[in-house]
């Protein structure tokens, strides 16, 4: 198992060959994929012959970025991470990595969580650790974030990791979704910006 980074709640590993029952049964809820299909799951032969190879491929091609697994740590006692342990509770995924049009140096930022973990502040901290590591040691000049515009929560996600809104546009969607008529909103955070807010 390969670990990205650690917080003080999560652990961010790379995926493997191995976890698309995981991957199914997150996007089984449908309060989970609602912004994204609607809430129509994603078929496991779909997870198993497309997403997880894409996974996999990514980290070959760009060492460092991809899509992570989250999973739940306990802290020692005092409150460290000197003897921190893996929970093993898989709690959803966070991507951090190029979309096809950008240069391998812009990011874009997303995340899927299971409901029960939903409103504890756990997406905002892997959130805040994936763009902190990014600028810090991955040489990023750029992360760009998207949402629709009605998804508040996303939105509140994405501005507590430090991102403001740049663009307000409407994306095609293979699904009707509630509110997709009001469009979407792209959010970013250059280096610059992020050293400004002291985060460096």
């Amino acid at each position: 198992m390969a670990i990205h980074l650690t917080t003080p709640r999560l652990v961010l590993r790379e995926f493997t060959a191995h976890d698309g029952a995981l991957l199914e049964a997150l996007d089984a809820d449908a309060e989970v994929v609602h912004f994204i299909t609607g809430g129509r799951p994603t078929p496991r032969a779909e997870i198993e012959d497309d997403w997880l190879p894409a996974i996999l491929e990514r980290y070959r091609r760009t060492p460092g970025f991809g899509f992570f697994a989250a999973e739940l740590v306990d802290a020692s006692p005092d409150g460290g991470m000197g003897d921190a342990r893996i929970d093993g509770r898989f709690v959803g995924w966070f991507h951090f990595r190029p979309r096809p049009e950008d240069p391998d140096d812009v990011p874009e930022l997303g995340y899927r969580l299971v409901r029960s973990v939903w409103d504890t502040g756990l997406a905002s901290e892997g959130s805040i650790a994936l763009v902190d590591k990014g600028f810090r040691e991955q040489g990023v000049s750029r992360v760009v974030a998207e949402t629709m515009v009605v998804h508040t929560a996303s939105r509140r996600v994405m501005e507590k990791a430090g991102l403001r809104p740049v663009r307000f546009f409407h994306a095609v969607w293979p699904d009707h979704i509630p509110g997709d008529e009001h469009g979407d909103v792209e959010y970013a955070i250059t280096r610059d910006e992020w050293l400004a807010q002291g985060r460096g």
